[in-house]
């Protein structure tokens, strides 16, 4: 396949020591032959989570695994811009930095989109060859749930909107995260919402999300309301 593609991924990270090296190295396995480069996001963790990505800095070089930190925890959505800031690829991936998304998906994500030609390729847990690993019922159903009341709602014609792991053209990631307002869990529904009233061709690529190995589970009570809030914001705005 030829390559003429650059694809920058960008991780967000906060306390992931645990994970960070382990996900570095399973990308740079998966993706031999592929250019890219690695930009973490790191808010400011206490952990020691920028000490391990410089010793990574050192063993694969400056230039394909950044570190661009910020002074303390400000969010997804403002990581994902300031990490399309550094980015040089045109095409970015975003991901998750506790390893509940696989790097040996990235392969089928860039295959996708290079035979489709799509603007956004998102993985998705909905369709068959996908799952969830690692949840309890109760959280399955809750995460099902929520995209079932947000696929009734919204229509946005993919399966899985909750889901973050995703490979967008540059220019279409900068398009449609301008247009985003949201925080946090519902950021990622609202930019897949905004890019499917935009008219972006957006294909999907079955993935089985694993629950994180090291450190605690983001989604709680909070959480939850927040994604029912922005649910009803995206309903009377996009």
């Amino acid at each position: 396949m030829e390559q003429k593609n650059k694809y920058s991924i960008i991780i967000p990270t906060y306390n992931e020591r645990l994970n960070i090296a382990l996900i570095v190295y399973l990308i740079f396995k998966h993706l031999r032959g592929v250019d890219f480069e690695i930009i973490v996001v790191d808010d400011g963790s206490p952990d020691g989570t920028q000490e391990v990505v410089k010793q990574l800095q050192k063993l694969y070089g400056e230039d394909r695994v950044l570190l661009r930190p910020r002074p303390k925890k400000l969010g997804l959505g403002t990581a994902y811009i300031h990490g399309l800031k550094h980015a040089s690829g045109n095409f970015v991936v975003i991901m998750d930095a506790d390893l509940s998304h696989h790097p040996k998906y990235l392969l089928s994500f860039i295959k996708k989109q290079v035979e489709t030609g799509a603007s956004i390729v998102t993985g998705t847990r909905y369709v068959k060859g996908g799952g969830v690993h690692g949840w309890n019922l109760m959280r399955k159903l809750t995460s099902r749930g929520a995209n079932v009341l947000a696929q009734t709602l919204l229509w946005p014609g993919v399966s899985d909107l909750t889901g973050s792991f995703r490979l967008y053209r540059k220019s279409v990631l900068e398009d449609v995260i301008s247009s985003c307002v949201s925080k946090g869990y519902v950021f990622q529904m609202e930019m897949i919402v905004r890019a499917s009233r935009k008219g972006y061709h957006i294909e999907e690529v079955p993935i089985t999300f694993v629950d994180r190995v090291f450190g605690s589970s983001k989604l709680g009570g909070s959480e939850i309301v927040e994604y029912l809030k922005g649910l009803a914001y995206l309903l009377v705005t996009t």
